[in-house]
């Protein structure tokens, strides 16, 4: 008897300390099922049935119950850590604290939308061009989209576009997703971030040489970074990347009402070009930036769109925002297929949309030039394939990249852009097969 009691004193002890341990990741598992769910509803209009059953079904995340409500969703685990996700036009959705006040999320961006409709994509809304390029192998083309979708459960491919000199040329859709579909881009929204600075260069508005105004920043070892720095991952800056568990990212995305000041809370370990970091928080320590650039919030709000989004016609997208009203600029752009391949056309166009230019021709140069210490795979907020990291693709690919294989892929030397939108990444998608396959048809 003595045995038994002891033996059941141990499981509990062991119990207990499973739970002490993993009770703080409950945070971040309900979290992000909140917010997934009353985004992927609202934003995309996806039904519940379909995130519950296949985004949600991962590890961890699965054990989280998530149900929607009027404005937004909640989730919990076990009935333990409920975290809830309030929703509103213009702005998408936020993941809030018990301590927040709803009304307090009231500001709205606005929206206009220079497109004609006389024309087809990718400057108007008027379809799509008839077009057939005698060097353009179609066969091939249909046979490199086949082959992305082959394998569902694996490659879990949701959305592909291929657009050869700004020509939709292939396009194709898996169930319950179409060309209207806004997608989450995760971290492809860095490379949107980074294109807003391209256009305050452009317009004589910003040095990205100077140092970053960071005010804390001015009297110690950290007064040196400069925005290049920032935008090149190479601040050298202390920051976890790391979505397994609780981390400096995790704690940024899923418990910060204030995402912009994760990353300039952190400690300098080395002096700026010295590490390479690819960090979430540096993103939005820039978007922190750029709000500073506005005198009023609403001026930083209205930006994003007017600069860039709505000028090339990409209404689909939709930056969210934290609870501080400051843009997600790592990770919650949302846009559909056809909008994110614009997106790479005005860098195929180096920067003029139909004859308008956005931003200087020499910045698609400065973002696509690998930054030291990258070993060649990253740019300025893109990542590139300037060491063969794709060994059978072009080397002057650079791309926008995102978690769980979100990828807008621009090809200078093909006139390529390729948008490919899913669930898995390398190497359960082979993106270095698929492109190959895609560059082989253009003669």
């Amino acid at each position: 008897m003595k045995l038994f009691k002891r033996i059941l004193l141990l499981l509990v002890l062991i119990i207990a300390g499973i739970v002490i341990l993993n009770y703080p990741k409950l945070n971040i598992i309900s979290g992000f099922a909140s917010k997934n769910m009353a985004s992927s509803t609202f934003i995309s209009e996806r039904s519940i049935s379909s995130i519950t059953t296949i985004d949600h079904d991962v590890p961890m995340i699965k054990l989280a119950a998530t149900k929607k409500v009027e404005n937004g969703a909640i989730a919990s685990v076990y009935g333990l850590m409920e975290r809830k996700s309030i929703c509103k036009p213009g702005l998408g959705c936020v993941l809030i604290t018990d301590d927040f006040d709803e009304s307090s999320f009231n500001f709205d961006p606005n929206r206009t939308t220079y497109i004609n409709d006389s024309l087809p994509f990718p400057y108007g809304t008027n379809g799509v061009k008839d077009t057939l390029f005698k060097n353009v192998d179609y066969t091939r083309i249909k046979t490199a989209i086949e082959g992305a979708f082959a394998n569902p459960e694996i490659q879990k491919t949701r959305t592909l576009l291929i657009a050869y000199k700004g020509q939709i040329i292939g396009e194709q859709y898996a169930k319950g997703f179409s060309a209207k579909t806004p997608i989450l881009g995760w971290s492809m929204t860095k490379s949107v971030l980074a294109t807003l600075y391209g256009i305050l260069e452009h317009e004589g508005k910003i040095n990205l040489n100077n140092p970053a105004p960071v005010d804390s920043w001015k009297n110690d070892d950290r007064k040196d970074i400069t925005i290049n720095h920032l935008l090149r991952m190479q601040s050298s800056l202390a920051w976890e990347e790391d979505y397994s568990g609780i981390s400096d990212v995790t704690k940024m995305l899923f418990l910060d009402k204030d995402m912009t000041v994760a990353q300039e809370q952190k400690e300098a370990i080395a002096k700026p070009t010295e590490l390479w970091n690819y960090s979430s928080g540096t993103s939005n320590l820039l978007s922190g930036i750029l709000r500073d650039q506005f005198k009023t919030h609403q001026e930083y709000l209205d930006f994003p769109y007017m600069a860039l989004i709505d000028r090339i016609g990409m209404s689909s997208m939709l930056i969210e925002a934290d609870m501080s009203g400051n843009y997600v600029g790592s990770s919650y752009g949302w846009a559909n297929t056809r909008d994110w391949a614009k997106f790479g056309i005005l860098y195929l166009n180096k920067g003029n949309w139909n004859g308008d230019q956005l931003f200087d021709a020499s910045w698609v140069d400065y973002v696509s030039t690998p930054t030291a210490l990258s070993e060649g795979t990253y740019g300025g907020h893109f990542w590139l394939n300037a060491e063969g990291i794709y060994p059978d693709v072009p080397e002057d690919l650079y791309s926008a990249n995102g978690f769980q294989g979100q990828y807008v892929f621009v090809i200078p030397s093909k006139d390529l852009v390729v948008v490919r939108t899913g669930l898995a990444e390398n190497p359960e998608f082979d993106v270095n097969t698929f492109l190959s396959e895609v560059v082989k048809a253009i003669n």
